[in-house]
C-alpha cells in the first residue's frame, strides 16, 4: 500500500484493532447476561471466573496491538494503548481480587460447618493465608455499636 496516506495505522494494526473491538463487542453482551435474573451464570464466583478469562483474553488482544504498533513504530498508538493497558491492569486486579475475595469467603463458610478438630487450630489457618501471599484477606466487618 505505497499510495496510503501519511499518519494512516498500518494494515497490521488495523487489525489489531478490529480484533480489539470486536471483542469488546463480545465481552459487553457477556457482562449484560450476567445480571441476575439470570440463571445460566451459576454462583457469583463462576461469574467471576468467567469475567476474569475474558479480561484476559482481552488484555492479550491489547498487548498484541502494542506489539504491532511498536514493530510499526506507530509511537502515537503506542500511547494510546498504553493507556488501556493500564485501565485494563487495573480492572484484572478488581476481579481478581473478588475472586479471591470470593473463594476466602466459600473457605471461611465451609470449615464453619466442619468439627474443630478437622480444621485445625483458628490461628494456624489464618497464618497459612497470610503467608501464602496468594490473596489478599477480605475487609474485616466492623459490627456497629448500639446506642447507650
Amino acid at each position: 500500500m505505497a499510495s496510503q496516506a501519511k499518519g494512516l495505522l498500518s494494515e497490521e494494526c488495523r487489525d489489531a484493532i478490529n480484533r480489539i473491538a470486536s471483542y469488546e463487542l463480545h465481552v459487553s453482551d457477556a457482562y449484560l447476561s450476567m445480571r441476575p435474573d439470570l440463571d445460566n451464570w451459576g454462583t457469583g464466583k463462576q461469574a467471576l471466573l468467567s469475567a476474569v478469562q475474558l479480561e484476559n483474553e482481552l488484555n492479550e488482544l491489547l498487548q498484541d496491538l502494542k506489539a504491532s504498533a511498536s514493530r510499526n513504530r506507530e509511537t502515537n498508538l503506542l500511547r494510546f494503548t498504553k493507556k488501556f493497558l493500564d485501565e485494563q491492569t487495573r480492572n484484572l486486579s478488581y476481579l481478581e481480587y473478588q475472586l479471591n475475595y470470593q473463594m476466602d469467603l466459600e473457605k471461611s463458610t465451609q470449615s464453619e460447618g466442619q468439627p474443630e478438630n478437622v480444621a485445625g487450630p483458628s490461628g494456624t489457618a489464618g497464618q497459612e493465608t497470610e503467608s501464602a501471599g496468594n490473596s489478599p484477606s477480605p475487609p474485616a466487618q466492623k459490627v456497629p455499636k448500639s446506642a447507650p
